[in-house]
């Protein structure tokens, strides 16, 4: 079967994901908080980003090889963390992280994963990206650093935009609790997906794996909100002392995600971040936010250090308009895991050369032979 014949964009796989996956899930992984404008902010404001195209510039061989944290990569785009991959589709986190070291792109496991470190991290060579949530114990936090180091992760991404959990109205509506119980309502949803409900009896209903190895103390005599999890008793509200104690624990590259203010930059350079990742949480956190487009040019004003973009992007040419308004890498969360729901294990490697056919040929439009050289073709005011 020709896959780009039948699914040639992400829009493709989204929608045969909708149609595979019971209705929890779905609104597990598509939904956001609140009213979801943040969602609709990060579409409007890269479709304002144009582009001046250039020609008579003979045949181009685009190279899209990314140099970034001290690793050579295939491309300049990579696999974001997402709470409980496992429940999207059994065995994601392993699926996502061979494929992606497979294709020499960097794969990032979520604390809140559906698996624990130890299992992800022969897949990915040494290459690894763990997102830590912050353990409030501080013996939990060097257990937590200390089996991330073992299990091969190079580089740590310190996850600061969750002081608080956020409501996820859509979610709870869809009958998701933490951890998933299948009451008459969700499995009569998943009588009408039998790919996904034969997966998941193989595999067994997933579980928050290495936050269950620290929380059971924790959850004793205590109830939780039907969206939340025990993740939420784990963690703390960190501060600039909790990110100067991680940069001292870790002796690896440590990038800070979740930041879209300009003003907050300088003191997470001072503490020692070798990195700072702009996001919005992709629209799941604060409904109130700014498009994840509007903090990158904040935070890109405000820093010298690499930086690194998510939230919306939907295909090669969304990956250039971050890049053109001074990413130097961008990461993928909720695609690769519709690319999943869609086509089981053969999934995300299609997205990729998606991504990657979506760059080439607009690159060839732009006349580019590099990535990067697209920060000289933002047109007028979007930059």
């Amino acid at each position: 079967m020709d896959l780009h014949a039948r699914y040639p964009a992400l829009s493709d796989l989204k929608a045969r994901a909708r149609r595979r996956l019971p209705h929890f899930v779905w609104e597990y992984l598509d939904s956001g908080t609140g009213t979801e404008a943040t969602l609709r902010r990060n579409r409007t404001a890269l479709d304002a980003v144009c582009l001046r195209p250039s020609v008579l510039h003979g045949e181009i061989a685009p190279d899209l090889t990314t140099r970034f944290l001290g690793e050579d990569w295939a491309a300049p785009f990579g696999v974001a963390p997402v709470g409980m991959s496992g429940l999207i589709w059994p065995g994601a986190e392993e699926v996502l992280a061979r494929t992606a070291t497979g294709l020499g792109l960097p794969y990032t496991l979520s604390t809140v994963a559906a698996t624990v470190p130890e299992a992800v991290g022969p897949h990915l060579n040494g290459r690894g990206w763990f997102q830590m949530y912050p353990p409030r114990d501080p013996e939990i936090r060097a257990d937590m650093i200390a089996r991330v180091r073992n299990a091969g992760f190079r580089v740590l991404v310190f996850t600061v935009d969750v002081p608080v959990g956020s409501r996820r109205e859509r979610q709870t509506r869809g009958g998701l609790t933490q951890p998933p119980r299948l009451t008459p309502r969700l499995l009569a949803q998943v009588a009408h997906c039998p790919a996904w409900a034969l997966a998941t009896a193989r595999a067994g209903m997933p579980r928050m794996r290495l936050i269950d190895s620290y929380a059971d103390d924790l959850l004793k005599g205590k109830s939780l909100p039907p969206n939340a999890h025990a993740g939420y008793l784990l963690r703390t509200s960190p501060d600039m002392s909790y990110l100067r104690a991680l940069r001292a624990a870790w002796d690896g590259p440590l990038i800070v995600k979740g930041v879209l203010n300009g003003a907050d930059v300088a003191r997470i350079e001072n503490a020692g971040a070798d990195a700072i990742w702009v996001s919005n949480h992709a629209g799941r956190q604060f409904d109130a936010a700014p498009a994840s487009l509007e903090g990158l040019r904040e935070v890109r004003a405000a820093t010298d250090l690499p930086v690194i973009f998510d939230s919306g992007i939907e295909g090669g040419l969304d990956i250039l308009r971050a890049l053109a308004l001074g990413a130097d890498f961008v990461m993928l969360g909720r695609p690769w895991h519709y690319a999943l729901a869609a086509l089981g294990e053969d999934g995300p490697a299609h997205l990729a050369d998606i991504l990657v056919k979506d760059l080439e040929a607009n690159m060839g439009q732009l006349g580019l032979a590099r990535p990067t050289e697209v920060r000289d073709r933002v047109v007028g005011s979007a930059h």
